[in-house]
């Protein structure tokens, strides 16, 4: 019975938010997941190009263009261990073919015997010692070797149209014997290493070898590589050639050539608003403090359509994907918009085990961006925005709902006193305050008297819960605020925490249980939050039909207790005259 009470605050509450909050917060890392599409083993298709031939294949270099070239990490070490300049750089260039670096990536020499060899180059160069195994140990470090996702995501597209991929690199063995190559090897066909095959770039001889292995003419092929000399043997040898200087231009470069996108579309994004732009240069120089990176490249920025209340953003920068809330330019209502809350409550849960997006950093120098913010990582996903799953099975649509569950369960779990948040809100009485604070706000924006909401307004603060526990409360759980993995019924992460408070837990629950009672015929943008994108007109009749359907249920589940109900004095409003209406 408390839940069936505790729904029918609820729906008060629902429609009251519809009507008042203009601009209802929406969940603004909310993303659709594109599902990648694996290559598959079947014949390569082929696409014409401008010279008449067929693109077959697609051959990359790996440093400089799949991850970060060595030239840039070694300008970056030199840097920050104040080694002059472009020392790194000439000991490959004065080595030659038969220098320290070639021999390495030919397999001639060991790590062991590279590391003294090139160190000794680099400090005749330098005319100081330079601790060459510090920057290896840096190139070959997870944080140095991460791929361009703009490269993965053509990878996955170039597969996905027929077309073959391979990897041709001037790679080396590590001291553990194995080969320098931090790559996932599935999205290539054909994996030509320079160290296992005793050939490097530029001889002409590896590129035959690559070609072989993928049975195509060097007309067939298009190759990338980041320097020049690899470049002009390549085309020496009739391969279609792309020097690549920055990846995300040289994707736009292969996609004129292929004739189609090789770009992962970010769903529900839109360049960013006049209204709520974001200065670009300290925007990107705060992220590479945060991140701990130099890298350059450009800040690709974009806005989320949904999330008015707290402008949302996407943005990749080098090899990472975030999303950026801050709180919107002007003056605010004090407490409202309070990101530093939702960045708080993720961080808190995720240490507790409740699957939220990864807080990165909060920023509350309004001078970076203007207001307040924070940045978290973009969490690719499935979102369901109907809750009644067309389309699923039976069994399919129980598994999500049973995942949505258990999430739920977890959040009313969470120790406060462990999580550190004992203070994030009042302890007891929550539904009885929501009531009234519903109350009180759909007073200050009425227009018209609605029979129903005065009959819950009376009703309602009768017939509460008696006893009522203290968690975490989300305050907007529904389906569609749950990002679910794309290949079985997980919570991958539970978005929207903007209303998050201590309270009740049946607030929560029932809150997830209304979709259940709702008659499919109910507007569907009334379960997704977007009531206030309506007109004023629409907004009134959806008010005056969840109070109705709120009413129904209160006299259908609580019949019982309201015929028990105590002769006591009820709330009375005082009378006013409102344009339009009789005084009450």
């Amino acid at each position: 019975m408390a839940v069936f009470l505790t729904m029918s605050s609820v729906g008060l509450n629902m429609c009251i938010r519809k009507l008042f909050q203009s601009s209802h917060l929406q969940c603004a890392w909310r993303v659709a997941f594109l599902k990648h599409i694996q290559g598959r083993h079947q014949p390569a298709r082929r696409w014409a190009h401008s010279g008449g031939g067929t693109y077959r294949a697609v051959i990359f270099d790996m440093g400089g263009v799949l991850i970060p070239s060595p030239g840039r990490v070694a300008a970056e070490w030199e840097l920050q261990n104040h080694i002059p300049p472009g020392t790194i750089r000439k000991a490959w260039i004065l080595g030659g073919e038969n220098g320290p670096w070639m021999k390495l990536t030919r397999g001639e020499i060991t790590t062991e015997d590279f590391l003294q060899e090139f160190g000794r180059l680099c400090s005749d160069i330098a005319k100081t010692s330079v601790p060459v195994a510090s920057f290896f140990s840096l190139l070959t470090s997870e944080q140095a070797a991460q791929q361009f996702p703009v490269m993965t995501e053509a990878i996955t597209q170039i597969r996905a149209k027929g077309l073959r991929t391979a990897v041709l690199s001037n790679n080396f063995y590590l001291a553990n014997g194995k080969s320098f190559l931090p790559l996932d090897r599935k999205q290539f066909d054909v994996v030509v290493e320079s160290c296992l095959e005793g050939l490097c770039k530029p001889d002409p001889r590896i590129y035959k070898l690559c070609l072989e292995r993928l049975g195509l003419q060097p007309s067939e092929s298009i190759f990338l590589d980041d320097l020049e000399l690899n470049i002009k043997a390549a085309a020496s040898l009739g391969i279609h050639t792309i020097q690549v200087d920055d990846p995300e231009t040289a994707v736009k470069e292969l996609e004129t050539l292929l004739g189609f996108t090789l770009r992962m579309v970010i769903p529900n994004t839109s360049p960013v608003r006049k209204t709520v732009e974001i200065p670009r240069d300290s925007l990107e120089k705060y992220l590479k403090d945060l991140l701990g990176t130099q890298s350059t490249g450009p800040l690709e920025l974009l806005q989320f359509d949904h999330g008015q209340s707290n402008p949302t953003y996407y943005i990749r920068l080098s090899n990472h994907q975030l999303v950026l809330r801050r709180k919107p330019p002007g003056t605010l209502v004090p407490s409202s918009h309070a990101v530093e809350r939702e960045f708080r409550i993720m961080k808190a849960l995720a240490n507790a085990g409740v699957p939220v997006p990864k807080v990165l950093g909060l920023c509350e120098d309004s001078g970076v961006i203007g207001t307040p913010f924070y940045v978290m990582e973009y969490c690719p996903g499935l979102i369901y925005r109907d809750p009644f799953l067309p389309g699923l099975e039976p069994s399919q649509r129980r598994a999500i709902y049973t995942a949505m569950n258990r999430v739920l369960c977890k959040i009313h779990s969470v120790d406060l006193k462990a999580a550190g948040l004992e203070d994030y809100g009042k302890h007891g009485d929550y539904i009885p305050r929501q009531v009234q604070t519903w109350i009180q706000q759909y007073r200050a924006s009425e227009t018209s008297t609605i029979p129903a909401m005065e009959r819950l307004i009376q009703w309602l603060p009768h017939h509460l819960p008696r006893r009522q526990n203290t968690t975490v409360v989300h305050g907007d759980f529904r389906l569609d605020n749950l990002l679910f993995h794309p290949e079985k019924a997980e919570v991958l992460a539970v978005l929207d925490w903007e209303l998050s408070t201590l309270g009740d837990p049946l607030a929560d629950v029932a809150f997830s249980c209304l979709a259940h009672y709702l008659p499919s015929s109910v507007p569907g943008s009334l379960l997704r939050g977007q009531a206030s994108l309506a007109a004023p007109e629409q907004n009134a009749k959806l008010t005056e039909y969840m109070s109705n359907l709120a009413w129904d249920f209160a006299v259908k589940e609580g019949f019982r207790v309201f015929k028990e109900m105590p002769a006591t004095k009820p709330l009375v409003r005082s009378c006013h005259t409102q344009p339009g209406h009789s005084p009450c």
